[in-house]
């Protein structure tokens, strides 16, 4: 295969490279089908019990899932899907994209870490069961791993996409 239009100039593939742009378009589609799920289970009435569990009132938890905050949960919920499908372009091999995922897939496991409030995950599950916990659960824990496994081959090879730099 040549590897000519992917590589920086000094720069050649290892065994890994290309495993790990496989590896990352393939996260891509899944966590953007994850994303776009989550926006299905994300309703209004979801918002508004999880403002209820969170110590608002019934009005203020109606307010609040009407306006804004639904709309800017919708708005980040859309940046999320066009950030994961751009991960497809891994395959291309560019630097830019390797950050793009990392940044992307970082973010979004940071929800599993506390960045999403218990709150959130009680009122999914109420709504619509554990299977509904199961988008974020894949897209946020996937997407850490995905991450730390690029940070770590970055911290390894010292060059994006496990490539090494050529002797001489």
């Amino acid at each position: 295969m040549n590897w000519r239009h992917i590589l920086r100039p000094g720069h050649e593939p290892t065994r890994w490279t290309r495993p790990l742009q496989v590896l990352t378009a393939v996260c891509a589609v899944v966590f953007t089908i994850g994303t776009i799920l989550n926006l299905f289970v994300m309703t209004p009435d979801v918002i508004e019990h999880t403002m209820r569990l969170a110590g608002m009132s019934a009005a203020e938890a109606a307010n609040a899932a009407s306006g804004t905050f639904y709309t800017v949960g919708l708005v980040i919920g859309i940046l999320y899907i066009i950030g994961n499908a751009l991960g497809v372009l891994a395959l291309r091999g560019r630097a830019w994209i390797f950050w793009l995922a990392i940044g992307v897939n970082l973010t979004q496991g940071l929800g599993l870490l506390g960045v999403i409030p218990p709150e959130v995950f009680q009122a999914v599950e109420a709504k619509h069961g554990t299977i509904g916990l199961l988008p974020t659960l894949i897209v946020d824990g996937g997407g850490l791993i995905l991450a730390v496994v690029l940070i770590a081959s970055f911290l390894r090879f010292r060059t994006t996409w496990a490539r090494k730099k050529q002797k001489g």
